[in-house]
């Protein structure tokens, strides 16, 4: 498992469909896109924002529930790849002991953010589907790196997470999964 940061929150320019970009903290810093529906696209944002808004939304009160509850989220993990899906897991410990709970990626991210825990995605993940940014060939120094990092960062910094907020018709169904190009 590699430590990964949220790097970016945006709109992919073709299909308008939200998506959240993980970069890996160490060399060789590879890049992870995950396409996300608009509601954990808003909740992500606002995480990121530090913005409360008026009423809990569901990743808010699954963060209460658990921390009422003496729990905590020790890590949010992308786990793998399967059938065009990431797959994640919380690893959440409390009273009771540890568990490992089947998540969307997406969903996870939301509730790690609240609960300041954090993000990992597996080493076959990022070799199968991470991406170092075209400019930048391998071996170039870190500093290269995090400033077209900083760049990207910036151009998501001036979307309003409100964006996010898509068509229901839109919305995946409840069977689906975060996929890498959907």
């Amino acid at each position: 498992m590699r430590q990964v940061e949220i790097t970016g929150l945006g709109v992919e320019d073709s299909t308008l469909t939200p998506v959240v970009v993980l970069r890996e903290q160490e060399a060789p810093h590879r890049m992870l896109p995950i396409f996300v529906g608009g509601p954990e696209a808003l909740a992500i944002g606002l995480a990121l924002t530090g913005e409360t808004p008026p009423r809990p939304l569901t990743h808010d009160l699954m963060a209460d529930v658990i921390q009422s509850l003496h729990w905590r989220v020790d890590s949010a993990e992308v786990t793998e790849l399967r059938d065009g899906a990431f797959i994640a897991e919380l690893a959440i410990s409390g009273p009771a002991g540890g568990r490992r709970l089947d998540t969307r990626p997406s969903d996870a991210i939301a509730l790690a953010l609240r609960l300041h825990a954090p993000l990992f995605v597996s080493d076959a993940v990022l070799d199968e589907a991470g991406m170092i940014p075209d400019d930048i060939e391998p071996g170039v120094d870190a500093d290269a790196i995090d400033e077209q990092v900083a760049d990207f960062a910036s151009k998501l910094d001036q979307l309003d997470p409100a964006h996010f907020a898509d068509d229901p018709g839109e919305r995946p169904g409840p069977d689906d999964r975060d996929r890498p190009g959907a």
